[in-house]
């Protein structure tokens, strides 16, 4: 059996509050996928890798032997409660610190909530798509929107840990992460057109008649790269979410933005995460998330932990769960990575190429460390 190292202390770099509400099999099993489209007909999230690893690693620890029937699952999860279920699923994760995306929709748990539940310190992370929104709410002209929305940069950056945004996913994602900032008249442009196609939306929604599904229009591109670049002038992490598109469409602004004071922080890479790896070994301010690999990946996490690790610099790469909503996807962020991490670094052991004080050494790095040199949380 291959020996593992042990990671100890976890810093979640990128993760988002849980539901409030209980969820029944439909809707439980909905959220273990990776995509918003349902399951085929006939088939269930529980048969991917996600779920195999919510079955070991979850019931557990609500009484319940590994891998029983969802259904079992589900009614003991009932049976405790939302507020018990979660609480005993967080501080579980051994993560010591949460930093929290606040930009989803949904009722759930904020930071003070979270770190309430799972016995852990959080900060939150400030979306800049949704902080765009909350000022268009309450500002009437195209000048007004402008000047409150480089006021709301400001003060998010004074409280928040980082920023967040797409990065080249999304409905633009062509033209997303400009090399260089836009012009004013430029965003001017951007930010009238953005405007006023958001109250047509919502006009539209009030007569029945919308077109889009939730009825906001999505922010223009200009007026993105006016607040990726805004962010970056605060000094502040940018992180920058991947999805399912090829983080080469981020290398202009990787190396537009080397020597501005801003680290850059690519989420969420998988599958492309060996260009994520590489991209994050070009650029002394670019670094790599984990994600939601090892969840994602379940059996497969080691293999793919240990691809990442043969292009990025060990002090470039990120420990998150990626995780929201269901308390377990925590649980199995971070069960999976300790088993993964543990595994890779432990085979390295045993074949000599490392020592284990090395490989303890790297293992703190990665769980915690770099994200606490990165965000500046400060030591433990």
């Amino acid at each position: 059996m291959t020996d593992t190292v042990p990671v100890a202390d976890l810093v979640d770099q990128n993760c988002h509050g849980v539901l409030r509400t209980e969820l029944g099999l439909g809707t439980f099993e909905a959220r273990l996928g990776a995509v918003r489209a349902p399951a085929a007909p006939g088939t269930t999230f529980f048969d991917t890798q996600t779920g195999f690893a919510v079955r070991r690693w979850c019931p557990p620890l609500l009484g319940l032997e590994a891998h029983c029937p969802p259904a079992s699952y589900l009614a003991r999860r009932r049976e405790l409660g939302v507020t018990e279920t979660s609480r005993r699923l967080l501080r579980a994760t051994g993560v010591s610190a949460h930093l929290v995306d606040t930009g989803l929709p949904g009722d759930l748990t904020g930071p003070a909530e979270l770190a309430s539940a799972a016995g852990s310190d959080a900060r939150e992370i400030v979306r800049l798509e949704v902080l765009a929104e909350q000022v268009a709410d309450t500002s009437g002209t195209v000048d007004t929107f402008l000047v409150n929305l480089g006021e709301a940069v400001h003060t998010a950056a004074s409280s928040a840990v980082a920023f967040t945004s797409v990065g080249a996913d999304g409905p633009h994602a062509a033209s997303y992460a400009a090399p260089e900032p836009p012009g004013p008249v430029r965003v001017r442009a951007a930010a009238g057109r953005w405007l006023a196609r958001r109250e047509a939306e919502r006009r539209a929604a009030r007569r029945g008649t919308a077109g889009r599904e939730g009825g906001e229009a999505p922010v223009e591109p200009e007026l993105l790269d006016h607040l990726r670049w805004s962010a970056v002038a605060c000094g502040i992490p940018l992180q920058l979410r991947l999805g399912t598109a090829d983080p080469a469409r981020l290398a202009d602004f990787a190396a537009a933005t080397e020597g501005h004071g801003c680290d850059l922080v690519l989420l969420h890479g998988y599958p492309y995460h060996r260009q994520t790896a590489a991209l994050a070994g070009r650029h002394p301010h670019v670094y790599a998330d984990l994600g939601a690999v090892p969840a994602r990946t379940g059996a497969r996490a080691a293999a793919v932990l240990a691809e990442i690790m043969e292009l990025a610099p060990f002090g470039k790469l990120l420990f998150s769960s990626g995780a929201r909503a269901l308390p377990e996807l925590h649980l199995v962020g971070a069960r999976q990575f300790r088993e993964a991490l543990g595994r890779v670094l432990g085979a390295w052991v045993e074949d000599g190429a490392w020592t284990r004080q090395d490989a303890a050494r790297v293992a703190t790095m990665i769980g915690s460390g770099n994200a606490r040199r990165v965000y500046g949380l400060g030591e433990r």
